[in-house]
């Protein structure tokens, strides 16, 4: 099998303002790619930029996307690591971009195979219940929101802070007094906070019962982590603290975090995530599986990837309900409720509409 031609797409899903510790987006800056093959299979790959934590842009990923499909015309496309390794040999970084072709190329393997992705993978169906966000605003605001999700069956709830620490207490405060004890609350900082603020935050939180908090501080704090888990009883989750399997393995070794956060945008895709989870399950280390703001289908690559990664134990699957005022996937990822299942079509088994796709802007490369 050789790679023919390989589509570039702009894929801007426009959605409500979604507010973080770093920054406010207003639609999703996606970029879908499709490998086309001289078989009857092609393979299609998404990754969601977030420029505020990865460093790319939607910009950025289609100008290197093109550079990767002039590297890999004419190649195969079922010798993913060999694919994988020529890319990272052409420009470090840039894990966004890389991860649509990592998630393409599983995908064109997968069909090949004629098997769902995550057979291929080796893994097998479980159940996944996926948590909520809520991005930051008023205490008042985000308490009334997390009422209605709670009233609407959400099973856990994902809190954004990493403002001042008296004002995210009184947020958590707010949405406590909303919703009770009983749903599990996990509160994401986005490297929101300094280690004095941490230290202060975690400590007016612990009362209130948090699941864990996800990247208290910058990375370049990291060698401050194990320190910090000795000052409150609230488990800390590294993020954008773990970009590979060496992040991980460096965190781990240290005693710096109770879990980790696998995103494939971070990671430059499956490959590599599942790098990530099997070094911190040798250190005894859950994992949780989550992303940017992608759509339904690269959500489906995720439950794929979580069936095959038994050390993934919490699933922050919700980006494309946070805001997306558009649904532009057929197939790929389905909510009952915030249950998740995929169908057993051949490989990711999700595709972006026709329709949809003639409105964006194309590259074509072949």
């Amino acid at each position: 099998m050789i790679i023919t031609e390989i589509e570039i797409y702009r894929l801007s899903i426009p959605m409500e303002p979604f507010v973080i510790a770093t920054g406010t987006m207003d639609y999703a800056q996606n970029t879908f790619i499709r490998i086309k093959t001289d078989s009857e299979y092609y393979g299609v790959g998404e990754c969601s930029a977030f420029p505020m934590i990865v460093g790319e842009t939607q910009n950025t990923c289609i100008a290197v996307a093109k550079d990767f499909a002039k590297i890999l015309l004419g190649k195969d496309p079922l010798q993913i690591e060999e694919r994988m390794a020529e890319l990272h040999l052409y420009i470090a970084g840039n894990a966004t971009i890389k991860s649509a072709f990592d998630m393409a190329l599983y995908d064109l393997s997968a069909k090949n195979a004629g098997v769902p992705l995550y057979q291929f993978l080796g893994g097998k169906v479980r159940d996944i219940v996926t948590d909520i966000t809520l991005g930051i605003a008023s205490p008042e605001v985000m308490a009334e929101k997390a009422r209605k999700l709670h009233e609407g069956g959400a099973v856990a709830l994902k809190v954004k802070l990493g403002k001042k620490p008296k004002d995210d207490i009184a947020r958590i405060k707010a949405i406590r007094q909303s919703v009770g004890f009983d749903i599990p609350i996990r509160i994401d900082a986005n490297q929101g906070w300094s280690y004095e603020e941490a230290v202060e935050a975690l400590q007016g939180l612990e009362p209130l019962k948090i699941q864990f908090c996800e990247q208290p501080m910058r990375t370049y704090n990291d060698h401050l982590l194990a320190q910090l888990r000795t000052e409150t009883i609230v488990p800390i989750m590294a993020d954008e603290s773990v970009y590979n399997h060496h992040d991980a393995e460096r965190l781990c070794r240290t005693d710096s975090c109770d879990y980790i956060n696998i995103k494939f945008s971070k990671s430059s895709g499956i490959a590599e995530s599942l790098k990530i989870q099997s070094v911190a399950q040798e250190y005894h280390i859950p994992c949780m599986i989550g992303g940017m703001l992608e759509s339904r289908l690269a959500l489906a690559a995720k439950v794929h990837f979580a069936y095959a990664a038994p050390n993934v134990k919490f699933y922050d699957l919700d980006t494309c309900m946070v805001g997306h005022l558009e649904d532009p996937v057929i197939g790929g990822i389905q909510y009952d409720g915030y249950q998740i299942h995929i169908h057993d079509g051949l490989g990711i088994g999700a595709d972006m509409d026709p329709a949809f796709l003639e409105t964006c802007d194309k590259w074509t490369i072949s």
